[in-house]
């Protein structure tokens, strides 16, 4: 996880197709996150805007994906964000 002025980039691995979305802690450097979501036609991608945007409570606009976007890990750029919040979330994980 890096962080610049207003903004944290985070490594996250998406595993498509679980039983229910949901935070399962640190895989390698990376936070597993589990959708719901098929990987077909970038579903996958939206509900992981969607799921992060829901969990840290701001809007999908704030949540661009950078690379990864055919691939389980993806490099997430949050924006407007101190990543605090993303040690929160982590929490009990």
């Amino acid at each position: 996880m890096k962080e610049d002025e207003n903004n944290v980039i985070l490594g996250v691995r998406v595993q498509p197709r679980s039983s229910k979305n949901e935070v399962c802690g640190v895989f390698k450097d990376e936070i597993k996150i589990k959708l719901t979501s098929p990987p077909i036609n970038g579903e996958a991608n939206e509900g992981l805007r969607e799921f992060l945007s829901d969990i840290l409570d701001i809007s999908k606009g704030q949540i661009e994906i950078i690379s990864g976007h055919r691939s389980k890990s993806k490099l997430i750029k949050i924006k407007n964000f101190k990543k605090e919040g993303i040690y929160n979330l982590l929490r009990g994980y």
